[in-house]
C-alpha cells in the first residue's frame, strides 16, 4: 500500500487555489486592476512636483550673516529646514528642492565680501536658472549701493548634482503595490478560511491524513504566488510605460519581489485574525477595514508621513505597511539591496511573530 504524500497533497491545494484565484473577480480587481487604475491615473497626471523654489540651507553655511537673513526673508524661496547633511543630500536627489544655498563670508577686505553657493539639482535645472536670476534680483534691490557694487559685494556661483530625476510615479507604485498586498493579505484570508470553516471544508480534511499546517502552508504559497504575479505586471506596466524607476535593473525588480513576498506573508496573519474573530461573512469587512484603513491612510501610500502632525507620526512609524513602503521606495529609486534595507525587515518580522502568534491562539478550525 502506498504511503500518503503531504507533499503531493500541497501542491494539489496549491493548484486549487490558484484556480480559485484566478477565477475570481474580485481577487483580479483589488490584486492587479485597482492598484494598476491609481498608477495609470498618476503616471499620466505627469512627474513634476509642482513650480516652486524650494532651497535649503547647505551645511556650513554662514547663517549669522545679514545677507543670510535677507535671503530668507524673500517670499519666493521657500525655505525647507533639515540640520544634517543626508538630510539635504536626499531633499537634493529626490527633485524635493531646487538646489541647496551656502552663505560664504570672505576674509575681512576680500572682493567680493560675500559669495554664495548654489548646489542645483540637475533634475531641476531650469528652476535653478529662475532661482540664480532671482538671488542676483534680491541682492540689487536691497540697497542704491549694493546695486552699483554687486561685484565687489557678492558672487553667486552654482554647482550641478547629477542625480536621478525623481518622478511621481516613484513614490506613488511601491505605495499602491504595498496597499495591494495589504488587502489581498487581509481581506483575501480572511474569507477563505472563513468560508473553508463554515461550509466543513476544513472538517473534511481532518478525515484526510493531510496534516493542518499543510493546509495553510500551501494556502500561503498559492497566494504568494499570485500576488507575486501582479506584482510582476504592476511593476512592469509603470516602468515600461511611466519610467518607473528601477536603479539596478533585473537585481532591484528581484528584490522588490522578494519585499512584497515578505510583506504579503505578515498582512496574512492579519487575516487569520479577522477569520477567527468574525461570526460572520458580513463582519469580515468590517474588522478588516479596522486593520487596512488606518495603514492606507497614514502609512505614506499617497503621501510622505512627513506631512502630518508630529504628535501623529510615531503611530505611522509603528505601522508595519509604512516599513513596506519604505523598504520598496529605497530599492527601487536609491538601489538598496536586502541588508542595506535591514531595518525595515527586521520590523516587519517582529510585527509578522507577533501578529502569527496572536493567531496561533485564536484561529479556529471548525
Amino acid at each position: 500500500m502506498a504511503t500518503y504524500s503531504n507533499m503531493r497533497a500541497m501542491r494539489a491545494l496549491i493548484k486549487a487555489s490558484l484556480q480559485a484565484m484566478l477565477k475570481s473577480p474580485s481577487a483580479i480587481i483589488f490584486t492587479i486592476a485597482f492598484p494598476l487604475t491609481l498608477i495609470i491615473v498618476f503616471g499620466f497626471l505627469g512627474g513634476g512636483t509642482g513650480f516652486s523654489l524650494k532651497v535649503a540651507n547647505a551645511p556650513g553655511s554662514d547663517t549669522t550673516s545679514p545677507l543670510y537673513n535677507i535671503l530668507r526673508s524673500v517670499p519666493a524661496l521657500k525655505w525647507v529646514d533639515t540640520h544634517d547633511s543626508g538630510g539635504v543630500n536626499k531633499l537634493l536627489q529626490q527633485g524635493d528642492i531646487v538646489a541647496t544655498i551656502n552663505v560664504k563670508k570672505q576674509p575681512e577686505g576680500a572682493k567680493p565680501a560675500y559669495t554664495i553657493v548654489l548646489n542645483e539639482s540637475s533634475s531641476e535645472l531650469n528652476k535653478a536658472k529662475q532661482l540664480e536670476g532671482l538671488l542676483a534680483t534680491v541682492i540689487q534691490q536691497q540697497d542704491p549701493e549694493i546695486r552699483k557694487r554687486l561685484d565687489d559685494m557678492v558672487a553667486i556661483k552654482s554647482q550641478v548634482a547629477v542625480v536621478r530625476e525623481y518622478k511621481q510615479i516613484d513614490f506613488i507604485l511601491p505605495g499602491q503595490l504595498s496597499f495591494s498586498l495589504l488587502a489581498s493579505g487581509v481581506f483575501g484570508t480572511a474569507f477563505v478560511f472563513f468560508n473553508l470553516r463554515q461550509t466543513l471544508v476544513l472538517k473534511r480534511f481532518f478525515a484526510t491524513p493531510v496534516r493542518r499546517e499543510i493546509i495553510v502552508i500551501s494556502e500561503g504559497i498559492a497566494r504568494v504566488l499570485f500576488q507575486i504575479m501582479g506584482s510582476i505586471i504592476i511593476i512592469s506596466i509603470g516602468h515600461i510605460a511611466f519610467g518607473f524607476t528601477l536603479a539596478n535593473g533585473v537585481f532591484t525588480f528581484i528584490n522588490m519581489l522578494v519585499m512584497c513576498a515578505l510583506g504579503l506573508l505578515v498582512f496574512m496573519g492579519f487575516g487569520f485574525i479577522v477569520s477567527a474573530v468574525a461570526k460572520s461573512e458580513s463582519t469580515i469587512p468590517p474588522f478588516s477595514n479596522l486593520v487596512t484603513l488606518p495603514q492606507f491612510l497614514l502609512a505614506g501610500t499617497f503621501f510622505s508621513i512627513d506631512n502630518f502632525p508630529v504628535w501623529l507620526r510615531p503611530f505611522c512609524k509603528a505601522l508595519p505597511l509604512t516599513y513596506l513602503n519604505e523598504a520598496l521606495r529605497k530599492i527601487s529609486f536609491d538601489g538598496a539591496n536586502l541588508w542595506d534595507v535591514r531595518f525595515d525587515i527586521m520590523v516587519l518580522s517582529i510585527w509578522g511573530i507577533v501578529i502569527y502568534i496572536v493567531a496561533g491562539r485564536i484561529f479556529k478550525w471548525e
